[in-house]
């Protein structure tokens, strides 16, 4: 089972305060320790809005919108994709970030990712094979 945990933001760190020195060692610890047991998959740190930009669809048109978002609460400050063998053992490791982040972030969210048999008969053989060969072709521009 996959997961992804997204660090929720903070005004703090919307306004570009630093995580401490003490938070990063914790992360990367964590972070070391979750790759050496095969669960981590990726994770980052994101800059703030004021460096993002939103895109919208609206009525059929899209258009760009340049940060900062006002938001705080919804905002993305980080993420860390996992892969795990149950949704307890994902809250167990995202309790452990949530520790290791020291109050950096506003909390964790916790998501399970879709797998191609979740779709059903909805994921067709002809999307599948794309699918496979766009994941492919990921792992060779890694």
């Amino acid at each position: 089972m996959r997961f992804m945990m997204t660090f929720r933001g903070t005004e703090e760190y919307e306004n570009g305060a630093m995580p401490s020195e003490e938070s990063i060692t914790a992360m990367t610890a964590l972070m070391g320790e979750m790759a050496a047991q095969g669960v981590l998959l990726g994770g980052d740190g994101l800059h703030p809005s004021s460096k993002a930009v939103r895109l919208e669809l609206r009525e059929g048109k899209q258009r760009v919108v340049d940060g900062p978002f006002t938001e705080t609460k919804e905002l993305i400050a980080g993420y860390c994709l996992i892969q795990v063998d149950s949704k307890e053992e994902a809250i167990e490791w995202a309790s452990r970030c949530l520790v290791a982040d020291q109050g950096n972030s506003a909390g964790i969210d916790l998501r399970q990712i879709f797998e191609a048999d979740d779709f059903g008969d909805a994921y067709t053989p002809e999307a599948r094979a794309i699918s496979e060969q766009a994941t492919a072709q990921a792992e060779l521009n890694k």
